[in-house]
């Protein structure tokens, strides 16, 4: 494998430390793995560190759900602690997830740079725009059976590998519409992410294993060295982002948040 020596500057440092305080707080917030941040900014950031080539979308996607690991298991141990994690849902979800979540390494492994850029940019929009236009759901129950459930798991697992995401803007919508209320849906999702990043990135790893043109200390598409930066910061911040869900009105947030997923996913549209 031909690596390429990336050099850290302060300023570079600051801004994945930062990168990860942004994380932590949307992580425990939204009951996401901060992926819809993760990999845009380091589709940017990579190349302030001499990281550059075609296979940058794959290193940011990778290198995000490796985060996301370390992440999630912060806001699940916050949620946990406040009741909100409904590990039955956990479980009937978690088969499809883990299945998903391979192939969907899998098939971004094989996709172009500059298409996985745009398929996260679509993704990315559309999300935002379900955001701000769909308000809150009612909390009547609806019976949902456990093959619905492995398919909904495995479409989440697949798509939030593709785009290097926790998966929370689709497990969100899915748990509440089942009718589980907002907070416990979060913190669910929150549990639903660990999943999705462990199979997500081992498939990251396998995908890129041996590329060239990878920098060093990275294990196929993951880039350890920023994962750890940004993993300081947003680990810290998880429980933070998880006590304001717990105590502010969301739907203000929701909207802000969805303005910067169009904005992002327009500028990755775009190149």
């Amino acid at each position: 494998m031909t690596s390429l020596v990336s050099t850290f500057s302060f300023e570079a440092i600051l801004l994945f430390l930062l990168l990860g305080s942004v994380v932590g707080l949307i992580a425990g917030l939204f009951g996401v793995g901060g992926g819809l941040v993760i990999v845009p900014a380091l589709v940017w950031g990579l190349p302030l560190i001499g990281v550059s080539g075609n296979h940058n979308m794959h290193l940011a996607v990778g290198t995000s759900l490796a985060t996301i690991v370390i992440t999630s298991i912060s806001s699940i141990r916050a949620h946990h602690k406040r009741g909100g994690v409904i590990w039955q849902e956990f479980w009937r979800l978690t088969p499809g997830i883990l299945l998903g979540a391979w192939l969907g390494g899998v098939v971004a492994g094989m996709l172009d740079g500059l298409v996985l850029q745009r398929i996260f940019g679509l993704f990315a929009i559309s999300v935002g725009l379900r955001m701000f236009f769909t308000g809150n759901l009612d909390d009547t129950v609806r019976q949902v059976s456990q093959m619905v459930r492995m398919l909904a798991g495995l479409v989440i697992g697949l798509v939030s590998a593709i785009v290097g995401i926790g998966g929370g803007s689709m497990t969100v919508p899915f748990l509440h519409a089942t009718g589980i209320e907002m907070k416990r849906a979060v913190a669910t999702s929150s549990a639903c992410g660990l999943p999705i990043a462990i199979s997500g990135t081992a498939s990251f790893v396998v995908a890129g294993w041996g590329m060239e043109q990878l920098p060093s200390g990275s294990s196929g598409f993951v880039y350890w060295p920023v994962a750890l930066i940004i993993i300081v910061t947003s680990s810290l911040l998880a429980p933070v982002g998880t006590s304001l869900a717990h105590r502010l009105p969301g739907e203000l947030l929701k909207r802000i948040f969805s303005i910067f997923l169009l904005g992002i996913g327009v500028k990755l549209l775009i190149g």
